[in-house]
């Protein structure tokens, strides 16, 4: 009867650790955004920031 010895603080732990990747994993994909995209969306907004500024009147 070679039952395993396991530290019960350590198995806690390490328990929390994985749930906390689970749930690490889940928000990359809900928020997260390549590199490349990141720079396309903030290149949109600059040229419709400059297009919006260019069609201001002068008062």
């Amino acid at each position: 009867m070679n039952a395993e010895i396991i530290n019960l603080r350590r198995a806690k732990k390490n328990l929390a650790r994985a749930e906390t990747e689970k749930q690490a994993d889940a928000n990359r994909v809900k928020f997260g955004r390549s590199k490349t995209e990141k720079a396309i969306t903030a290149s949109e907004n600059n040229r419709s920031a400059k297009s919006l500024d260019g069609k201001k009147r002068d008062t």
